[in-house]
């Protein structure tokens, strides 16, 4: 299926395509990204892609519809998720913004507004220890510079909580080995009080990108150039 043909039809693609380890969300976003622009599914630099943490101080974020979850909702109180979001054209008749989510049993990939309504739910009221917030960082930005030498997957004598991919850790362009805690640790008080220009400018040129609230996260997307 061509990306047109995907587009015109709603069709999903099949996740047993793209290369899944669990609990590494972030290592499976970042082949993700790189796949999805050798598929021609995004452009071939990435450029229309963009990783998305989600997270908080406490490291508690509800998100429904996942693959992990024993209950019928889905429901899961993950630390922290990695997602993709993939900028679609505006044009005349536009198509909506796709999200690209492994662990999700929604369709894959899932249109921007509808993963909002049924995997963050932000109707469903929750305690303010459960508000999710979003670091966004554009995905050249983020083939370039992540790295992770998976020592978060280790308890303290060494052993593995959960069994690591098979290839090599990532890492980053500028032989840096481990800075996965930068992006995944994500306070109130990171998340951006600019709008417009100023914020989606900032996604494009800064190594972190920026955080938003879960009540900008369809905004923002909508005012990226």
């Amino acid at each position: 299926m061509t990306t047109s043909e995907l587009e015109v039809s709603g069709s999903s693609w099949d996740v047993s395509q793209f290369q899944h380890t669990p609990f590494y969300c972030e290592e499976n976003v970042y082949l993700l990204c790189k796949e999805l622009g050798t598929k021609g599914i995004a452009d071939a630099q990435s450029s229309d892609l963009f990783v998305v943490f989600i997270s908080n101080e406490k490291k508690q974020i509800p998100l429904w519809h996942q693959k992990a979850s024993s209950r019928a909702d889905g429901i899961v109180l993950w630390d922290y998720h990695v997602i993709c979001i993939q900028r679609k054209g505006r044009g005349d008749s536009p198509s909506p913004h796709l999200v690209w989510d492994l662990d999700s049993s929604l369709p894959f990939p899932c249109p921007l507004a509808r993963y909002v309504s049924e995997t963050i739910r932000p109707d469903f009221q929750t305690f303010s220890e459960f508000q999710r917030y979003f670091r966004i960082v554009h995905a050249p930005m983020f083939l370039r510079c992540f790295a992770s030498d998976r020592r978060h997957m280790k308890d303290s004598v060494g052993n593995w909580l959960h069994q690591p991919p098979l290839y090599q850790p990532i890492v980053a362009e500028d032989g840096t080995v481990q800075n996965l805690n930068e992006y995944f640790n994500i306070r109130a008080t990171d998340a951006a009080t600019g709008t417009g220009a100023d914020m989606t400018n900032e996604v494009f040129t800064k190594k972190l990108g920026v955080v938003i609230t879960e009540s900008q996260l369809e905004e923002f997307f909508s005012q990226i150039p």
